[in-house]
């Protein structure tokens, strides 16, 4: 299997006012993909060129707010074992945004964004081959807020939020419009202290919410809470002395869940659907020494 591309990307900034500027740009990727078989028919060789054209609008700043705009194209690429299936290599994305980003709160940028995001073909994870694939055109759409506070030089706090709305586009469909493993709810948190020399230390929080597992919504996931901690010294010849405390709650979760159909010693030759998981690591002790020169 071998795969090859290349990326052209030209843009082009303007500013028509003092409260108006535009970034007008289009991004094309070619691909050159190969997979030999031993099957037969299975081998496949194929050729794909794909378009991007974006556009993005700002408006202001007033009073150090200021409004954007932007959409475009994009893609994702499959995995080049498909295309003796007729498995498209490259598969568009459309998307679009509105949001403000403001620096009205001396020491605090916040931006807040709504988007929605569209694919021609969702990737989902198949128990049976444990590879993601093809699957329905999906439709995202979701509010972001992003905020990061320095009152001080030495010390910075942020938070994010996130909430997306995902389903199939074809909502109709018996099997269900839930995405597999789309988290509706991701969330992270921390705060910094420390200055480039001395002592320094962070704190750290990510979140992800419950998940649907299968495309009826009748099983999800639980939801991750995880922190991380780490303390440290920077001495003036750029010598740091490190100690990171990796879930530092000791959390019993799960850092990625799957529900497919699977088959141990003495269960049914068909198998039985049920819930497949990887455990977050238990809490781990992490001491690193670094140099800058």
């Amino acid at each position: 299997m071998n795969e090859t591309s290349a990326g052209l990307y030209v843009e082009e900034k303007v500013k028509w006012s003092r409260w108006l500027r535009s970034t007008v740009g289009v991004r094309g990727d070619l691909y050159w993909a190969t997979d030999a078989s031993s099957l037969v028919d299975g081998s496949a060789q194929t050729t794909a060129f794909l378009p991007q054209p974006k556009l993005g609008l700002v408006f202001g700043p007033f009073d150090k707010t200021e409004f954007y705009v932007n959409a475009g194209m994009g893609f994702h690429s499959n995995d080049v074992r498909g295309l003796a299936q007729n498995v498209p290599l490259l598969v568009r994305s459309q998307g679009a945004e509105v949001g403000v980003r403001t620096q009205a709160i001396r020491g605090l940028d916040s931006t807040l964004a709504v988007f929605i995001l569209d694919f021609d073909s969702e990737l989902t994870f198949s128990g049976d081959s444990g590879d993601t694939e093809p699957n329905r055109a999906s439709r995202r759409i979701g509010v972001e807020f992003a905020n990061r506070y320095r009152p001080t030089t030495w010390a910075t706090l942020d938070g994010d939020f996130a909430y997306t709305y995902a389903r199939f586009q074809d909502t109709n469909n018996p099997i269900g419009s839930f995405i597999p493993d789309a988290p509706a709810v991701v969330a992270s948190a921390g705060i910094t202290l420390g200055e480039d020399v001395g002592w320094f230390g962070a704190l750290r929080w990510r979140y992800f919410g419950a998940r649907p597992l299968i495309e009826d919504g009748s099983v999800y996931s639980g939801s991750t809470s995880l922190f991380d901690a780490r303390v440290g010294y920077t001495f003036e010849n750029g010598l740091k002395l490190n100690l990171d405390v990796l879930n530092l709650l000791n959390t019993q979760a799960d850092q990625i869940t799957y529900y497919y159909t699977s088959r141990l010693q003495g269960e049914p030759i068909e198998g039985v659907n049920d819930v497949h998981f990887h455990p977050v690591e238990p809490l781990a002790v992490r001491f690193t020494v670094s140099k800058a020169f």
